[in-house]
């Protein structure tokens, strides 16, 4: 009881409800705090320091900076949110600051990537088949997960296709341009359930078996060392979960390992097989999306630690 106390006390002040309010719609950084209230940041640090400590906010440092948002099991502070009136004059204005923040955003981090010539879709860029990925992804994923993390989200366009499945969705990427723009996409939908956050995907910031499935979407191609990658997918996914690799077949297009940046030319089913069954998972069967370049989808499931993986 106490601890739900602590909670209510702690969300029961205006500034903080403000703040809540606004980190259910998305991640914010204390200067971007600051902008949208209007209030010194010793000021908001003090009250985020109480939320946080409340558990009703949590940190994730990128940078330079962190950023705070709502836990995904924060049952209690969202059913207080939704008797917050929509038409309050205060909390509109924040929704309208944090709109013009997000966009803001989404034009730096763009800007960015024109003036470094990143190509941040790689799949338009390789003009791949973007929509037959995406449907063939559904495909073998259940109808409804509680817990969704995407290694490698990019501009959080998998998290958006994904989203009516899930409770909550997390993207993390290493990229904090990529992030600025996924941050932007998800609070342009409203997709407050999804969120996204700066992380090596060799180390993620994750408990052991939280997800009910992990997604790698031309990811893995990039990797030094792709069976150190899916092992710490595994990790992160409870027994019974689901990983799912999107990458390249094998292919013989050698400039994109200089070009693009590519570690490796494409996968074939061995490869795959061997490293997921190392981490503990079985192989499902997998299929081909055709284009260009062949596209392979690999499911495979996470096996209980008492029971030996066998890959088929």
């Amino acid at each position: 009881m106490e601890d739900l106390l602590a909670q209510l006390r702690a969300a029961a002040e205006p500034t903080r409800l403000r703040l809540l309010s606004l980190c259910a719609r998305g991640s914010f950084c204390v200067s971007d705090l600051c902008g949208i209230l209007g209030q010194s940041q010793p000021r908001l640090s003090r009250h985020l320091k109480l939320l946080v400590e409340a558990g009703l906010l949590e940190r994730m440092p990128e940078g330079a900076n962190v950023f705070f948002q709502l836990p995904a099991d924060a049952d209690l502070i969202r059913q207080v949110l939704a008797r917050l009136p929509e038409e309050d004059p205060l909390l509109a204005a924040d929704r309208r600051a944090a709109a013009r923040l997000a966009a803001e955003r989404a034009r730096a981090a763009s800007d960015a990537f024109r003036r470094h010539g990143a190509e941040w879709d790689e799949m338009r860029a390789l003009d791949l088949p973007a929509e037959d990925i995406e449907a063939a992804l559904l495909g073998v994923l259940p109808p409804r997960l509680e817990r969704l993390l995407d290694i490698g989200s990019g501009t959080g366009r998998l998290l958006e296709v994904l989203a009516s499945r899930c409770g909550s969705a997390l993207g993390v990427d290493a990229s904090r341009e990529m992030l600025a723009l996924a941050r932007a996409r998800l609070s342009e939908r409203g997709l407050t359930h999804c969120a996204v956050r700066q992380a090596d995907m060799y180390r993620l910031p994750l408990a052991d078996g939280g997800m009910d499935a992990v997604t790698l979407q031309m990811v893995l191609h990039y990797a030094e060392d792709p069976a150190a990658a899916l092992a710490e997918a595994a990790r992160v996914l409870r027994p019974g979960g689901l990983l799912v690799v999107v990458d390249l077949a094998p292919h013989a297009r050698a400039e994109l390992l200089g070009r693009y940046a590519h570690r490796w030319p494409g996968f074939d089913d061995a490869q795959l097989a061997g490293w997921l069954g190392a981490a503990g998972c079985a192989l499902r069967a997998a299929h081909t999306i055709d284009g260009p370049l062949a596209v392979r989808l690999w499911p495979a499931t996470r096996q209980p630690a008492s029971l030996p993986v066998s890959s088929r």
